[in-house]
């Protein structure tokens, strides 16, 4: 193993217990102390804005830092300029406990620092081999999945106490303490790393062949791609119109996606126009690069019930039971927080199961579990997650005592949801994109991860409506539990024409022949890159 590599494994095993740490955290923090000046009624509502929001930085802002690695500072100094801002917003949120302005900066500062370094770590390992030592790369990896789950469990397990008994500050204050160590272990590895500088310009990049397929004139010939985009700008001068009602999150999020996706649909319209001003190769990634958007779009749903195990389901574990539990003598009650330590524990047995038991018994039967099958079938499992949650809200909308145990079986299903869409996700992509495009496909699967999370906005925003909350009504059903079954319906419909669209879509081989090394790291809710 090359002697920088423990370096970066315990930096980032520190930086993941930081960022989990407080995120696991944040819901219940938020419920408890620092919105009490919120209405009951609204509260939750308002906590679960704040941490959406929150999630929506943290996703959006490695498009910065990657282009700042990329074009400008390297990925070394990029990680450890954006991990000192990193450790600035956990002081915030230590120092600032009863401060919301105060405490909202340090959320911000967090969310710019840690999606910052976000998309760079990962790459950084991979920059660290080269042909002579490639084959050891595999247990490097896994090396570095196992510990992101290390510090996502106990981070998960340990912070809901350290709230509980010593308060917000010292709760915050430890991540901050471990993210600051992080910083200090990834600074005295730096004369051993191997740096790669930054890349000139590339002519054949995606934006550059989209542009000029947008632009191109033919004689005789109008430019109707040229046309579908200027009406996503305008959709997006719309949506930022409506900032004062909506708020500037929504609206600007809401642009984004209008802008995407009339763009590429754009781009796709005069996709041809491109070639000869630039390599038939960009030209057909760019296309690979386009269908595989739509794939990424169809997987926003997953991310919007997934990421709601951190607000949604903690604010329904808080009115659950939670019955005294016995373990060799050790008696203890399970925090509402503390039931996400059970996604690390399933995700680290389930891949190996998936991998040892479940593909090769599929493969035995005649079924073969393709990414674009698995994806699908992920996408289905949350929606079937998020029914059995409903079912219990509905239980405890009629008065039933329900023991907070029962967020195990919903908890299985969406884990096993997340192993299916978002270990299979990049796997997919990069096996369908050229690599020259392997680059751009990581940063929109973070912006599929932040679409996600506006849809989820979007729908806390629409049930405040008078119209809304009137038809919630006459369903005989509370707010929460509509909710649920609202996004479980919308997961599975999204499955179903997932489906159809895996049916016709055509799959290529695009991985890596011969050439340098070249690594990417399966993301998941834990960062996977």
């Amino acid at each position: 193993m090359p002697r920088q590599i423990p370096y970066i494994i315990a930096n980032e095993g520190c930086e993941r217990f930081s960022f989990y740490g407080m995120r696991n955290i944040l819901t219940p923090f938020l419920l408890s102390t620092l919105l009490l000046f919120v209405p009951m009624a609204d509260r939750a509502s308002e906590a679960k804005h704040v941490f959406h929001t929150f999630v929506i930085g943290v996703y959006f802002f490695p498009l910065l830092g990657g282009w700042l690695a990329d074009r400008w500072f390297g990925k070394y100094n990029t990680v450890f300029w954006f991990s000192l801002i990193y450790v600035a917003g956990h002081a915030c949120l230590a120092i600032f406990e009863d401060n919301l302005k105060g405490f909202y900066f340090g959320l911000f500062l967090i969310a710019f620092g840690s999606g910052g370094i976000k998309p760079l770590v990962a790459a950084f390992v991979g920059d660290q081999f080269d042909q002579t030592n490639k084959n050891r790369a595999k247990l490097v990896y896994d090396a570095f999945y196992w510990i992101i789950n290390f510090g996502s469990f106990f981070a998960s397990l340990l912070m809901p106490v350290f709230l509980r008994d010593y308060g917000p500050a010292v709760a915050f204050g430890i991540p901050g303490i471990l993210m600051a160590v992080a910083t200090l272990v990834f600074w005295l590895g730096k004369r051993k790393y191997i740096h790669v500088p930054p890349a000139a310009p590339n002519p054949n990049s995606f934006s550059s062949v989209a542009r000029t397929a947008l632009m191109s004139k033919q004689p005789g010939q109008s430019r109707p791609g040229l046309m579908m985009a200027g009406v996503g700008a305008l959709g997006a001068v719309a949506s930022l119109c409506m900032t004062p009602q909506w708020g500037f999150v929504i609206a600007a999020c809401l642009a984004l996606v209008l802008v995407l996706a009339f763009g590429g649909i754009g781009v796709s319209m005069q996709l041809d126009r491109a070639r000869g001003l630039h390599s038939e190769e960009a030209v057909e990634g760019v296309r690979s690069v386009l269908r595989i958007l739509i794939v990424f779009a169809m997987v926003t749903p997953f991310h919007s019930l997934f990421d709601q195990k951190a607000s949604t389901w903690i604010v329904q574990a808080n009115a659950m039971n939670s019955p005294l539990l016995n373990i060799f003598g050790w008696e203890f009650t399970l925090l509402p927080a503390q039931m996400q330590a059970v996604n690390p524990i399933l995700v680290m047995l389930l891949i190996p199961f998936n991998n040892l038991a479940l593909y090769p018994l599929m493969r035995f039967i005649g079924i073969t579990p393709t990414p674009l099958r698995r994806m699908g079938t992920g996408i289905a499992m949350a929606g079937i997650s998020w029914i059995v949650i409903g079912m219990i809200q509905l239980q405890m909308d009629a008065g039933d005592k329900v023991s907070i145990l029962w967020q195990l079986l919903p908890y299985a299903l969406l884990t096993l949801g997340e192993v299916l869409v978002s270990a299979t996700g990049l796997e997919f992509a990069y096996s369908q994109a050229p690599a020259p495009m392997k680059g751009i496909i990581l940063s929109f699967w973070y912006l599929a991860i932040t679409v996600g999370n506006l849809w989820v906005l979007i729908v806390n925003a629409g049930v405040k409506n008078d119209a809304v909350s009137a038809y919630i009504a006459t369903s005989g059903m509370g707010v929460i539990a509509f909710q649920m079954f609202f996004f479980a319906a919308f997961a599975l419909l999204v499955a179903a024409v997932f489906a159809l669209y895996a049916i016709r879509y055509k799959m290529v081989d695009n991985y890596r022949n011969e050439g340098p090394a070249s690594f990417c790291y399966p993301e998941t809710e834990k960062d996977k890159p």
